[in-house]
């Protein structure tokens, strides 16, 4: 078995070339036109989904009914549901009822598009004398050396990579998306990409970052005189077990369901350890399953390494806006989606610089322990700060109504999203009396006795 050193000689004497001699801004420009149009599918993604509560309702609610305008409930013409174009064409109205539809539609598609050619750009190296290891999530150790590619050519693996990590990117688009709105992450949106991932990872085991496990080959030598004697047989072993090789369905299987255990638990704990210590949801359960996900796909040295980075883009966003945003209460959802993008993206430059922590091997472990140790301290001393100075949220006295009930009353009501008023429930003669029956009974969907049924989005 080689030692780590001894394969890097190996990537660096005899670099992987790629057939792939084709111009850039071609394929650029085939991906955004695809991206666009999957941008268009992923606006009723964020639309339907959040308007059912369980799995199955949130997928059939995809199928269920085309694509119509809210308000006249006019199927959308397909020459006006071209991506982008459509609704520059449609100057953002109805083509029916001058309905205004909001830009945010056609920005979606257009950035779809967008994070589908930069995920090219930096995965996919073309050109005459391109090779493997220009690829972003290129490693000396990656799949190209453990398992071995399988009999693919590295042309056919760097495309079926790219593809599985482009279907991670729209589900977390459409995550991000609906976290940013309602402040929920649906079943919908993370479940079906999870078994997706693991499925994929057992029948093609050639698609993740680096093996599920592997050490230093001298880490007994390293640390044999600090450590204890009953841990010394698992210290001294190959950099790569041998059963990586010789089973590689079994470690594409085990790389999806440690990557999801992993992901998935980490942030529960931290979701448990803020509920012990502060009192109050550090995280939600949507963020539980959303790390689980990406743990599915790409295995759980790199999820770890995307959960260290969220927190740090999330306090520069947080930085940024907190003169004009009171808020305190964040989605994080859309932070870990940005972490796991620049873990894709920049995966050479920040491998190069945490990869030797995770040769550690077993010594991971006490580390762990030992930094959840350090983490919950730091959160019981903050709960201690608190409740000194008096800075804990004080309960509400039973049966005053404050601002916050008043929120949830309001939120409770259906409010008609054409005339931006409540509904009430009034005799429908006094509508009549006011002249604007036949207006209510239309924007309604029942006017002439018709029923439409629920509106649907654009």
């Amino acid at each position: 078995m080689m030692s780590l050193a001894q394969i890097n000689d190996v990537n660096m004497n005899q670099p992987v070339t790629l057939l792939l001699d084709f111009p850039f801004w071609m394929m650029s420009i085939f991906i955004f036109i695809i991206g666009a149009v999957i941008g268009s599918f992923l606006n009723v993604c964020v639309y339907r989904i959040p308007q059912h509560k369980w799995l199955w309702g949130q997928m059939q609610s995809l199928w269920d009914k085309p694509s119509n305008c809210p308000r006249c409930s006019t199927h959308i013409l397909w020459y006006d549901n071209i991506p982008v174009f459509g609704w520059l064409k449609l100057r953002g109205r109805c083509r029916s009822c001058k309905m205004k539809i909001s830009g945010r539609y056609p920005f979606i598609e257009f950035l779809n598009g967008s994070l589908l050619v930069l995920l090219f750009w930096f995965e996919v190296p073309v050109g005459l004398h391109a090779t493997l290891e220009e690829s972003s999530v290129f490693a000396s150790m990656g799949p190209q050396i453990f398992p071995g590619l399988q009999g693919y050519s590295p042309e056919a693996f760097v495309w079926m990579r790219f593809l599985f990590h482009a279907v991670l990117i729209e589900t977390l688009l459409v995550a991000s998306l609906i976290d940013f709105d309602l402040r929920i992450i649906p079943e919908a949106t993370t479940t079906p990409a999870n078994i997706f991932a693991v499925i994929v990872l057992l029948c093609v085991p050639i698609l993740h970052l680096v093996p599920v496990w592997y050490q230093q080959p001298g880490l007994l030598r390293t640390f044999g005189i600090i450590t204890p004697e009953w841990l010394h047989p698992f210290m001294d072993g190959p950099a790569v077990p041998a059963w990586v090789n010789a089973h590689p369905y079994l470690h594409g299987l085990s790389v999806s369901l440690a990557g999801m255990l992993v992901g998935g638990g980490i942030v529960w704990l931290v979701r448990w350890a803020g509920f012990l210590f502060l009192r109050e949801e550090a995280m939600g359960d949507g963020d539980v399953y959303l790390m689980a996900m990406v743990g599915a796909f790409l295995g759980w040295q790199p999820t770890v390494i995307a959960f260290f980075i969220a927190p740090v883009c999330a306090l520069a966003v947080v930085i940024l806006l907190a003169p004009f945003v009171r808020n305190r209460s964040i989605p994080y959802g859309p932070y870990l989606s940005l972490g796991t993008l620049l873990t894709l993206l920049f995966w050479q430059p920040i491998w190069s610089r945490v990869g030797r922590l995770f040769e550690l091997g077993v010594l991971l472990v006490p580390l762990a322990l030992f930094m959840g140790v350090l983490f919950a301290t730091s959160l019981a001393a903050v709960y201690l700060f608190k409740r000194t100075f008096g800075l804990l949220p004080q309960p509400l006295p039973e049966g005053e109504w404050r601002a916050a009930h008043q929120h949830i009353f309001f939120a409770s009501e259906k409010v008609d999203r054409h005339s931006c008023n409540w509904k009430t429930t009034d005799w429908e003669g006094t509508a009549s009396g006011h002249g604007s029956v036949h207006e209510e009974r239309w924007k309604g969907g029942s006017f002439s006795g018709n029923s439409f049924g629920p509106n649907r989005p654009w």
